[in-house]
């Protein structure tokens, strides 16, 4: 028989037989040795599971496809954390390493985020320059402070009675706004620095607060004045800042890859050490007893010091991206890091 030019007389060797549905581009297959199982990954940041049985997905870890700008525990909770992001914040559930709620906002990115200490609300701050806040159960949209900052909002915290933040820009300027049930309003303009804001930290009694800045100054205020105590210079753009759990001094460190303690009374350095060899430290915590202090940045070590001595305890390897913040849970359990290239890392 004559074969018309251009067909096959030969059948497809492959045919669809089922099918599922992921989020997502598949970028990767595997299987799981000699199980009928296999593993799916996404270019959304998705891992799925499925056996060849059945062919249903089960979502089995997810993570940022973006940088981690920031990391924080509600006060007195080590069970749930939340970390910011391009397009989006999370809350995860730490004992199971799973994600519990994402909260969109698209085409924008949050820089900082905060859990206010009664735990309802958390406030963010937006390269668009707004501040947003959310209902951490749910992600629901409280409120929106528009045109917080000219050059979008780089820091935030909030007062422990949870009546006030505090954020800061990319024009440098710290603003400290009233926060009511229905209303939200600009109290106070504080202009001292002149670069971007990278770290913002807040005493326990809400009468003072630290910032710091990548001009390579740090500004103790007084926050029931709203004057400035203590202004610190150094060859250095700051990115991290911590107050001793005694607040009479406090730690500081950035692209000089020194770490200083400071005098909050008069601003006086009175110990400096080498926090890297190679390259900058930006994300710092302490813990709760003021005993130890954690660190990472560019070398992506993360690295726990013991406060006294000066001198590192333990060394952390494992990012495979500059570290851009991390955080120690309040239980003293485990520390928490996040990295530039969206990984977040649970050390014990």
């Amino acid at each position: 028989m004559k074969v018309p030019r251009g067909q096959c007389m030969a059948k497809p060797l492959l045919s669809l037989h089922r099918r599922m549905r992921v989020e997502g581009a598949v970028t990767s297959l595997t299987c799981r040795g000699r199980d009928d199982q296999f593993f799916i990954g996404t270019n959304k940041g998705q891992m799925y599971r499925s056996a060849y049985a059945t062919f249903k997905e089960e979502l089995v870890a997810v993570c940022h496809t973006e940088a981690v700008n920031d990391i924080v525990f509600p006060e007195g909770h080590s069970d749930l954390f939340v970390t910011c992001s391009t397009n989006n914040i999370r809350v995860w559930y730490t004992p199971e390493r799973l994600e519990r709620l994402r909260i969109t906002v698209p085409n924008v990115t949050c820089h900082a985020v905060e859990v206010t200490r009664d735990g309802m609300v958390i406030i963010s701050a937006w390269n668009d320059g707004k501040i947003r806040a959310f209902v951490p159960a749910t992600g629901e949209p409280m409120y929106e402070i528009n045109n917080a900052h000219n050059l979008g909002v780089t820091a935030i915290a909030a007062t422990s009675d949870c009546k006030q933040i505090i954020s800061g820009g990319g024009d440098g300027q710290v603003r400290i706004w009233n926060i009511g049930e229905k209303t939200q309003k600009l109290r106070e303009v504080l202009k001292e620095h002149r670069g971007a804001m990278s770290c913002i930290k807040i005493n326990k009694n809400d009468k003072e607060g630290v910032t710091a800045s990548l001009d390579g100054t740090c500004v103790i205020w007084d926050l029931v004045r709203y004057v400035r105590k203590q202004m610190i210079l150094d060859n250095t753009l700051f990115k991290c800042v911590c107050y001793h759990p005694g607040e009479y001094q406090i730690i500081t460190s950035g692209t000089d890859r020194k770490i200083v303690y400071w005098e909050v009374l008069d601003g006086s350095a009175i110990r400096e050490v080498q926090g890297s060899l190679s390259s900058s430290i930006n994300g710092m915590d302490i813990t709760l007893d003021g005993a130890s202090f954690v660190t990472g940045g560019d070398d992506h070590l993360v690295k726990l010091w013991d406060y006294k001595e000066g001198t590192v305890t333990h060394v952390g390897v494992g990012h495979s991206g500059n570290i851009t913040r991390l955080k120690i849970c309040p239980a003293n359990k485990y520390i928490v890091s996040v990295s530039a290239d969206g990984a977040v890392l649970i050390w014990k």
